[in-house]
C-alpha cells in the first residue's frame, strides 16, 4: 500500500476542497486534495460565482485572469411571475468594482484554482482517488485511506477535511450525521439552445403550475424545471410533450426551441434537499461546504458559501498547521470555523425554505393578477428590495476575507 504524508488532506475536489488547498498551498503548507473523477466536467452543478467570491480572487491577485475566461457577467436579474416582470435583483447597489454575477461553467472554475495551486510545490492534486475512510488514533483522526486507480493509499495529516458533498464518505465514517429539513421540490436540468429572440436575463419564470429557472450560457440556457418532490417518476409516465408544456408555459420564448429536447437522457434530476451538521469537526477533522450544509439551488448561494467556508478554515487553521507543534490538529482549532460559519449557513437556509414554502415552488402564492394598489406599492419597495437582494445574494449574510497570514507567502 501506497502512503503519503501532508500537513491537511481534504477529500472532495470542488469549491470548498479546490479554495482551501490553495489557500494552504500559497503559504507553504504541504496539501493533498482528493478528487474522485478523472477531471471536473460535470454538467448541472452551481454555475455562478457571486460577488463575494469574485472579490476573493481580487485579494489573491487573481481576478483579471480570472474574469478573462469565458463567461457572462450579470448586473440585474429579473424573475417573471404570472406574467409580470419583477426587478427583485441588481448587483449595481454594491461597491464596484465587485458588483456583478459571473455565470461561469463550474469545471472552468475548478480547473482556473487547479491551475494555480499547481504553482506552489506542496499542492498535490490526486485525480481518480476516492477518500473511502478515516485513519484513527484513538479519538484523533490521523489521515484518509483512498483507493486509487493504480491501487490502495493511506495519507497521514495533521489536518483531515471533508469536503466531498452531501454525500459525504468521511462525514458518514465520522459517524456525523445533518439534520435534513423538509424540502417540497426537485429541479430538472436540462439545456436549451438560445432563441433568436432573448429577454433580459431572467432568474425564474413562475406561473400557477409551472416554474423554470434560466441560466444563460452563450448560445444555450441551463434551465432548471422545478417540479413537486417525487414527482419526476410522474411527470415521465405524462410524456415529452407534458414536459414541454411546463417548460413554455410560464416562458413562451422558448416555445421556438422546445422541439430539440427529445430525450429523457437530456434531462438530470437534482434531489433538492437542505440540511447541516450541527458538529462539523472531530479531533484532527473538519467538514465544510456541501458536507456540512447542503443548500437548495435557490439564489445559487452553494458554490459562494462553499468558498466562504474555505477562506474561514484556511484563516483558522494556517497557524495551527505551520506553528502548532502536535501530531494532529487539535478539535479546539477546528470549533471556531463552525461558530464563524454556522450562523450564516443557518439565516441562508431559512430564507431557502422559506422561499420554496411561499413562492419558488409549483403553484407559487402570487396571485394571477396583481391589484394596482399591489402593483404600485411593490414598484415602491423595487429600490430597498434590490439593495437587500444583492447584498444577501451577493455577499451573503457574513463576508470572508483573508487573513494576513494567507496574504503574506513568506
Amino acid at each position: 500500500m501506497d502512503t503519503m504524508n501532508v500537513d491537511c488532506c481534504i477529500a472532495g475536489g470542488g469549491p470548498a476542497g479546490m479554495m482551501l488547498g490553495l489557500l494552504l498551498a500559497r503559504v507553504g503548507l504541504e496539501v493533498a486534495v482528493l478528487e474522485k473523477h478523472a477531471d471536473f466536467f460535470r454538467d448541472f452543478r452551481g454555475d455562478t460565482i457571486h460577488p463575494s467570491t469574485i472579490e476573493l480572487l481580487g485579494e489573491l491577485g487573481l481576478r483579471d485572469e480570472f474574469l478573462a475566461l469565458p463567461h457572462n457577467t450579470i448586473r440585474t436579474l429579473d424573475a417573471v411571475v404570472n406574467g409580470h416582470r419583477l426587478h427583485p435583483v441588481d448587483f449595481g447597489h454594491l461597491k464596484p468594482p465587485d458588483d456583478f454575477l459571473a455565470l461561469m461553467p463550474q469545471w472552468d472554475f475548478l480547473n482556473f484554482l487547479a491551475d494555480h495551486a499547481a504553482d506552489y510545490p506542496g499542492f498535490h492534486l490526486l485525480m481518480s482517488t476516492d477518500a473511502t475512510g478515516l485513519l484513527r488514533d484513538g479519538g484523533t483522526v490521523t489521515g484518509v485511506a483512498a483507493s486509487a486507480s493504480d491501487g490502495e493509499l493511506e495519507i497521514t495529516a495533521r489536518l483531515t477535511v471533508a469536503a466531498d458533498g452531501r454525500d459525504s464518505t468521511l462525514r458518514s465514517s465520522a459517524g456525523l450525521v445533518p439534520e435534513e429539513y423538509g424540502v417540497p421540490i426537485d429541479v430538472l436540468w436540462f439545456r436549451l439552445p438560445a432563441p433568436a429572440q432573448n429577454p433580459p436575463d431572467t432568474l425564474a419564470y413562475i406561473e400557477a403550475a409551472s416554474m423554470i429557472v434560466t441560466i444563460p450560457r452563450g448560445d444555450y440556457y441551463q434551465v432548471g424545471l422545478i417540479i413537486p418532490k417525487g414527482g419526476y417518476d410522474g411527470l415521465r409516465q405524462a410524456g415529452m410533450n407534458e414536459l414541454h408544456r411546463m417548460v413554455t408555459a410560464p416562458a413562451p420564448f422558448l416555445s421556438s426551441v422546445i422541439d430539440t429536447l427529445t430525450d429523457w437522457d437530456q434531462v438530470k434530476l437534482l434531489a433538492v434537499q437542505i440540511d447541516r451538521l450541527e458538529q462539523w469537526h472531530l479531533p484532527g477533522m473538519l467538514v465544510i461546504g456541501d458536507a456540512a450544509h447542503a443548500m437548495s439551488p435557490a439564489f445559487g448561494v452553494g458554490v459562494n458559501y462553499a468558498v466562504q467556508d474555505a477562506v474561514a478554515a484556511a484563516n483558522a487553521l494556517v497557524r495551527p498547521l505551520r506553528f502548532g507543534s502536535g501530531t494532529a490538529v487539535l478539535e479546539e482549532d477546528c470549533i471556531g470555523v463552525q461558530k464563524r460559519r454556522m450562523p450564516a449557513v443557518a439565516r441562508m437556509q431559512a430564507v431557502q425554505l422559506e422561499l420554496h414554502k411561499r413562492l419558488a415552488r409549483p403553484g407559487g402564492i402570487l396571485p394571477a393578477q396583481l391589484s394596482r394598489p399591489a402593483e404600485l406599492a411593490l414598484a415602491g419597495a423595487t429600490p430597498l428590495i434590490q439593495r437587500l437582494t444583492a447584498h444577501m445574494i451577493g455577499h451573503g449574510f457574513v463576508q470572508e476575507h483573508l487573513c494576513d497570514d494567507l496574504l503574506s507567502q513568506d
